[in-house]
């Protein structure tokens, strides 16, 4: 059963500027990557298409690709409107995770800036995550939606 006590700590924050670089960095960052999986922006091939390379080429069950998306889309909206953001950015982490050892681990650390790996390594992954877990730590920081839940439960 949910407890207003898991809720408050769900929505509680540290009111400080650091957890709100790194959830703004993180969802800015994000948000161009989960518009082209949902909504085929920035070159990208829209649900249907990346549900179909995830799911066919890729072999993932449906419901992993579209938590994918959501994760990459949602969580980037959340990240940026600090809305649930240790859920988001629990979300992203998680896809950064898999990413990491499912396809660009095997592509060595650096990414591919000159064209001369096989595929693009995990670094970019990494930061991801780093800044994914000041989040996850600290909440969404400052000027976030959970701030401001947070603050009115604890008011009464």
């Amino acid at each position: 059963m949910i407890t207003m006590k898991k809720l408050q700590l769900l929505f509680k924050t540290n009111n400080s500027a650091a957890p709100l670089i790194a959830r703004l960095t993180l969802g800015a960052v994000m948000f161009p990557h989960g518009a082209q999986k949902a909504l085929g922006w920035f070159g990208g091939y829209g649900f249907n298409g990346t549900m179909g390379f995830f799911t066919q080429t890729m072999h993932i069950p449906a419901l992993f690709a579209f938590l994918a998306i959501l994760a990459e889309f949602g969580g980037a909206l959340g990240l940026i409107t600090g809305f649930l953001s240790r859920l988001s950015a629990f979300g992203i982490a998680m896809n950064m995770l898999v990413a990491i050892t499912t396809v660009h681990g095997a592509n060595g650390f650096f990414m591919n800036w000159f064209g001369n790996q096989k595929g693009e390594g995990f670094e970019y992954h990494l930061l991801a995550i780093g800044l994914a877990f000041v989040v996850l730590i600290y909440g969404g920081g400052k000027a976030s939606v959970d701030a401001f839940i947070a603050q009115s439960a604890a008011k009464g």
